[in-house]
C-alpha cells in the first residue's frame, strides 16, 4: 500500500483568526522576559520608566486630572513599553499617548493637543503660555493620535484598571492611624507606587496594605493592627504576606537607589529606608517567604492561545523591527504594531477570558484537522500460468 500523503499547513476556508487574551497582571518573570526580548538594560529602563511617570503626573496636575486618570494612564504606559524598545519612540510621545487613551476610559476627556498645550506651558512662564490651538502642536498632536491604537493593542483592549486610593484611606482609618501624618503619606507612598512594576503584578488590597505598612514604618507607629496575631487578615483581602512583602521591596529599592524621582523619598534620610529594608528582609528569610512570588528559576516559554497559530508570546518578535533614534521619529512612521505580521495574515481578536478562548480553540480546532481513512481491499490471486516447456 502506497504511504499517506504527508500533511501540510494549508488551511482550506477562512482563516481561523488569532486572539490576543488580556493581562490583568503581569508577574515579575515574565516582566523580565518582555524586558529581556526588547533589549532593555536595568539602568536604561529605570530612567526612561521614571521619566514618563513623572511627565504623566505632572501634565494630570497642570491639568487638574484626578488619581483615577494617573493610575491608568501608567499601567497603559508601562505595558506599551513592555511591547516596545526605547528606540522606536520617544518616551513623551508615549507618555502623552498614554495619558490621552487613560482620559477618554476614564471619562475626563481631553484633546491631544490640550495635553501637549499643558506640558509646552509648565516649561514656560505665565505671560508666554500658549493655546491649545495653536499651530505648533498640530504635528505633533497627529503623532499621538496614531499611538493611541498601540496603547490600546499593549493593554489587550482591557479596560479593567485598578485604583487602590481610597482603599489605602480607608484601612488607614480602620487602622487607627492619624489622617495628617500616616494617612496623607500612606497616599502619597501610593503615587510613588505606580513608578514601579508594582501595579501590573499585584492587585488593589496588596497595594493598599503595603502603602499603609510602609507609612506607618516611617512614622515608626505601632504595627500590632497591620502585622501579626491582630493585624490585617490577608486571606479575607484576597491577598498574602508574601504578596505584601514583595511591594514593601519593590517600594523600598525605588526610595533606595532614586529618592530624588519621588514624592516621599527626599523627605527621609536614606538611612530609614536602609534600616527598614534590613528588617524587612530579616522578616523574610525567617518565615522563608521568596523576594517575587509566582517565580520560576526554569521560565517555560507558552505561547498565547490562538486558533491554530503560534503568535508573539512576548520572547521573541513576529517580525523585524527597524530601529529609530528617540526623537527623530516623524509623526507618519510611529512605532510597529505589536500585533506584527498576524494582522496581515487574519483577523485578530482581543479577548479577555482565557479559558473561553482555550474552548474556543478546541472547538476551532476541530474543522481544520486533516482526516485520512484507509481502507483494505482482498484482490483474489490470479490462478499460476504453467509455463511451456
Amino acid at each position: 500500500m502506497a504511504p499517506a500523503p504527508p500533511a501540510t499547513d494549508d488551511h482550506v476556508g477562512p482563516h481561523p483568526s488569532f486572539i490576543e487574551i488580556a493581562k490583568p497582571y503581569i508577574f515579575e518573570q515574565r516582566l523580565q522576559e518582555y524586558l529581556s526580548a526588547i533589549g532593555m538594560n536595568e539602568t536604561r529602563e529605570d530612567a526612561v520608566r521614571l521619566q514618563g511617570v513623572a511627565w504623566i503626573d505632572n501634565v494630570r496636575k497642570s491639568m487638574q486630572l484626578p488619581v483615577r486618570t494617573f493610575n491608568t494612564a501608567v499601567v497603559y504606559y508601562h505595558k506599551f513599553r513592555l511591547l516596545h524598545p526605547d528606540t522606536e519612540y520617544n518616551y513623551v510621545d508615549a507618555a502623552a499617548a498614554a495619558l490621552f487613551t487613560a482620559c477618554k476610559i476614564e471619562d475626563t476627556l481631553k484633546k491631544s493637543k490640550e495635553i501637549l498645550c499643558a506640558a509646552s506651558n509648565l516649561k514656560l512662564s505665565p505671560s508666554e503660555h500658549l493655546s491649545p490651538d495653536d499651530p505648533i502642536f498640530e504635528t505633533h498632536s497627529k503623532s499621538i493620535i496614531g499611538l493611541e491604537r498601540l496603547m490600546l493593542e499593549g493593554a489587550g483592549f482591557d479596560f479593567r484598571n485598578r485604583h487602590p486610593q481610597k482603599l489605602v484611606v480607608k484601612i488607614a482609618r480602620s487602622c487607627g492611624f492619624p489622617k495628617d501624618t500616616i494617612s496623607k503619606t500612606a497616599y502619597n507612598v501610593c503615587l510613588d507606587l505606580y513608578r514601579t512594576f508594582a501595579p501590573l503584578k499585584q492587585g488593589t488590597s496588596t497595594m493598599a496594605i503595603a502603602c499603609v505598612e510602609l507609612a506607618a514604618r516611617l512614622h515608626e507607629a505601632d504595627l500590632s493592627t497591620l502585622v501579626g496575631d491582630r493585624g490585617i487578615k490577608y486571606k479575607k483581602w484576597g491577598t498574602s504576606r508574601a504578596e505584601v512583602m514583595e511591594t514593601l521591596l519593590d517600594l523600598l529599592d525605588m526610595y533606595t537607589h532614586h529618592r530624588a524621582a519621588t514624592m516621599i523619598g527626599q523627605l527621609h534620610p536614606i538611612e530609614t529606608f536602609i534600616n527598614m529594608r534590613i528588617t524587612l528582609n530579616q522578616e523574610s528569610t525567617a518565615s522563608d517567604i521568596p523576594r517575587f512570588t509566582e517565580f520560576s528559576n526554569t521560565p517555560k516559554l507558552s505561547p498565547i492561545a490562538t486558533n491554530g497559530f503560534k503568535v508573539r508570546n512576548g520572547i521573541a518578535p513576529t517580525s523585524p523591527v527597524t530601529p529609530m533614534t528617540p526623537g527623530t521619529t516623524s509623526p507618519g512612521q510611529g512605532p510597529t504594531s505589536a500585533i506584527g505580521i498576524r494582522g496581515q495574515n487574519g483577523t485578530v481578536r482581543f479577548m479577555l477570558d482565557a479559558a473561553r478562548a482555550r474552548e474556543e480553540k478546541r472547538t476551532v480546532e476541530n474543522f481544520y484537522k486533516v482526516e485520512q481513512e484507509e481502507y483494505e481491499v482482498e484482490v483474489p490471486a490470479s490462478p499460476e500460468r504453467r509455463r511451456p516447456r
